[in-house]
């Protein structure tokens, strides 16, 4: 059965990424929202377990990343339901199916929490991810416009959104994100037996204090631009590095488990 929801998935992907991206085009939509609820059913059984009648959840480099970008396709999915994005649409297809790849040719392994809250702040992780990956998405996005009004080209987006607005959307996500993964570290620092100064520990923690200095630069010194995309950019790069790009190191590069 996972077999099958992760092909269905897939498909579906590919077919929404190749399709028009015409904001009259229904069918890539249904695609993309049909692929997106075959990704959801996979994460629930082959991740999460259920039904899988053994304990613990299935954490990894391919995992995490497809929950990440599952999260990112859903907040989209909302989004659209204001501002029309279909070009948004075919990338987030393509990321899909990749991520959707990576996690069934690099599936991690099983683990069985230690702590009754571990699977609490491995969800706030994960959410943080999604978040921080949604803002980075329209942080590009932002960067891309504002290149377009040096260029003395319209003073709107390359998608189609107003440039105020898509600033405002990217960091909701940011305050979003920096608030889910707050959580998740003081959940973490809480709950855990013995407090390890590992790399994961360290590189996120630099994130949280690179994403504290964004908000506040922007609260008190009104940062920007690529000033404030740069910080962003910077943050999201350090968190990834904390838990997947570590796993990505130990388990496609080395080939063995990460601890």
């Amino acid at each position: 059965m996972p077999l099958l929801l992760a092909a269905a998935a897939v498909l579906g992907y590919v077919a929404a990424a190749l399709g028009s991206t015409a904001e009259s085009a229904r069918w890539p939509t249904l695609a993309l929202s049909l692929a997106w609820v075959m990704h959801g059913l996979w994460l629930a059984l082959d991740i999460a377990g259920l039904g899988r009648g053994e304990p613990g959840v299935r954490l990894g480099f391919g995992p995490v990343l497809s929950l990440a970008v599952w999260l990112i396709v859903a907040v989209h999915a909302v989004e659209s339901r204001f501002v029309p994005l279909p070009a948004v649409r075919r990338w987030l297809a393509v990321g899909g199916a990749i991520a959707m790849v990576l996690a069934w040719a690099f599936p991690g392994e099983l683990r069985v929490m230690a702590s009754r809250w571990g699977p609490f702040h491995w969800v706030l992780g994960v959410a943080s991810y999604g978040l921080f990956g949604a803002a980075v998405f329209h942080a590009t996005m932002l960067d891309s416009a504002e290149r377009q009004m040096r260029l003395r080209a319209a003073a709107r987006g390359p998608f189609g959104m107003p440039l105020l607005r898509l600033e405002r959307l990217t960091f909701r996500f940011v305050e979003a994100g920096f608030a889910v993964l707050t959580l998740a570290l003081l959940l973490g620092a809480a709950t855990t037996s013995q407090w390890r100064w590992d790399h994961k520990t360290v590189l996120s923690l630099l994130s949280w204090a690179v994403f504290a200095a964004l908000l506040a630069g922007r609260q008190f010194r009104g940062w920007r631009g690529q000033r404030a995309t740069r910080w962003l950019y910077a943050g999201t790069l350090l968190l990834l590095l904390g838990y997947v790009g570590s796993r990505f190191v130990f388990e496609v590069l080395l080939g063995r488990t990460a601890t």
